[in-house]
């Protein structure tokens, strides 16, 4: 009887904690646990309040990065280079995951250079524009609003003016040397002759 005491009471006490252990987490033993977010969700959408489900949701963001594809296999969208990334389990493995840094690494890059590219290319424009508008403010030469008109008799237009692109030198030049000749008369000075000294 003294050795049957010492069982009995492990018996009882080994009875008493199969008694009191609840029994949600028994069920939580033998049951398995979700394999990707779309099990996951599932569960988490047969929660009995809003609260409860908000979070259960959240535990499965937080568990599987990656997700389920219509055809098979799963896909892990990365944000921060807005693409996604074919992957072979619910999260990607370690060799998966350097992939998606070197390809987030080269993002940066490309992203990097786009932007001096875009930078340089808006300071060209600002230089083009300033120097466009330098040029448009440089006055063009007006007649003199004083100046006495030669009688319609004695102007004649140049043979070559039809035929001159406006603006050329050699179509201007003898236009200005009238306009000289025209000054000098002005001014006293005798048309064709230089002034000796």
């Amino acid at each position: 009887m003294i050795a049957s005491r010492p069982s009995a009471l492990l018996i009882a006490t080994i009875a008493s904690l199969v008694v009191l252990t609840p029994w949600r987490a028994q069920a939580q033993w033998w049951s398995r646990a979700p394999a990707d977010f779309e099990e996951c969700a599932d569960k988490a959408e047969k929660a009995a309040t809003k609260e409860e489900k908000t979070s259960k949701l959240s535990e499965c963001n937080a568990k599987f990065a990656g997700r389920r594809k219509p055809g098979g296999g799963y896909t892990y969208y990365d944000f921060m280079q807005n693409r996604s990334f074919d992957i072979a389990g619910p999260n990607p493995t370690a060799e998966e995951q350097k992939k998606i840094d070197e390809q987030y690494t080269a993002f940066l890059d490309r992203e990097r250079r786009n932007s001096i590219a875009a930078a340089l290319s808006a300071k060209q424009q600002q230089l083009l524009q300033q120097t466009s508008l330098r040029d448009e403010k440089v006055p063009l030469p007006v007649e003199a609003p004083n100046k006495p008109q030669a009688p319609a008799s004695e102007m004649r237009p140049h043979p070559r003016a039809a035929s001159c692109a406006r603006h050329s030198f050699s179509c201007d030049w003898p236009r200005l040397s009238e306009g000289l000749k025209d000054l000098k008369r002005l001014f006293g000075a005798p048309a064709g002759k230089a002034k000796k000294g």
